[in-house]
């Protein structure tokens, strides 16, 4: 196996020499090359974009899948590039509706409360049924760009910040050793050096720029998305309270009508004051 030790070598002088600034900023105060204004105001709006974008994606994902082990396991099997069959797994409007189903057929569905219940699971069913589409275009449509964003876009741009802080430690550090240099041999070496490091510095900075201008289109494609969760929530629930209506309406007559044990009404006197009793009627 053939190594190039002389870049080996150059890359651990490299590591070395930025250890060697960094610890004199950080301990002994050296100066050091600050960004211009602006530059420092696209790094700050980057910041805040990707703490608020992850912040909001937590959030959304916790609302379309409240079970913290299933909104795992999913994007477990998603960062795995797994195919899973998720077709199975009933939400919790379909397992409500599954067992007024099973409890409407052991009731008996010519009986008013047996009939009741597998009415009510018929519109669970479709609620659970509109939730599921709700979900599954939201994820699409919402979730998934936002998440292309943190580990396309955003990881990114923080790898161009991290090279661009390489690049000025290598930067600070020729501009160091240029002030130190006693010799006319060795200020024409650092000289040098420090021409590089700051045609480096500089283009690394116009690298890095770009990419952060880059996040006010971000956030128009996020708007985007935000949008249709907002249509797609609006469509969801208006759908949902349309069915619930329709139910309502079917169910009000049944549920009044006073044959029904269970939703009959006792009058006035009887829940007051009990059973009225004639003459000579026996208590039993």
């Amino acid at each position: 196996m053939d190594f190039n030790f002389k870049k080996i070598a150059t890359e651990a002088g490299g590591f070395f020499s930025r250890a060697k600034q960094y610890t004199e900023e950080t301990f002994l105060k050296a100066e050091r090359t600050d960004l211009d204004p602006h530059f420092e105001n696209l790094l700050q709006r980057a910041d805040k974009t990707e703490e608020h974008t992850r912040r909001l994606l937590s959030c959304i994902e916790s609302y379309l899948q409240p079970n913290p082990t299933i909104r795992m396991e999913e994007v477990f099997y998603e960062k795995l590039e797994l195919k899973k069959d998720h077709a199975g797994r009933m939400n919790n409007l379909e397992l409500l509706a599954q067992a007024m189903s099973d409890a409407g057929e052991e009731f008996g569905s010519t009986t008013p409360y047996g009939s009741a219940l597998v009415k009510i699971a018929q519109t669970e069913q479709k609620l659970g049924q509109a939730e599921r589409e709700f979900v599954t275009s939201s994820a699409s449509q919402t979730l998934l760009p936002i998440r292309r964003f943190l580990e396309g876009d955003m990881k990114t741009i923080q790898k161009e910040r991290k090279v661009l802080n390489g690049k000025r430690l290598d930067l600070d550090a020729c501009k160091s050793r240029l002030r130190k240099a006693k010799t006319v041999e060795s200020q024409a070496a650092a000289e040098a050096d420090l021409r590089v490091a700051q045609a480096e510095f500089d283009k690394q900075v116009e690298i890095t720029k770009l990419l952060l201008e880059g996040i006010q289109t971000a956030h128009n494609n996020q708007l985007k998305c935000l949008r249709d969760f907002v249509d797609l929530q609006m469509s969801y629930f208006a759908q949902a309270h349309q069915m619930m209506a329709d139910l309502q309406r079917e169910l009000s007559g049944s549920l009044s009508e006073p044959h029904i044990g269970l939703f009959a009404k006792a009058s006035p006197n009887t829940a007051r004051n009990g059973p009225v009793l004639t003459p000579g009627d026996d208590l039993k």
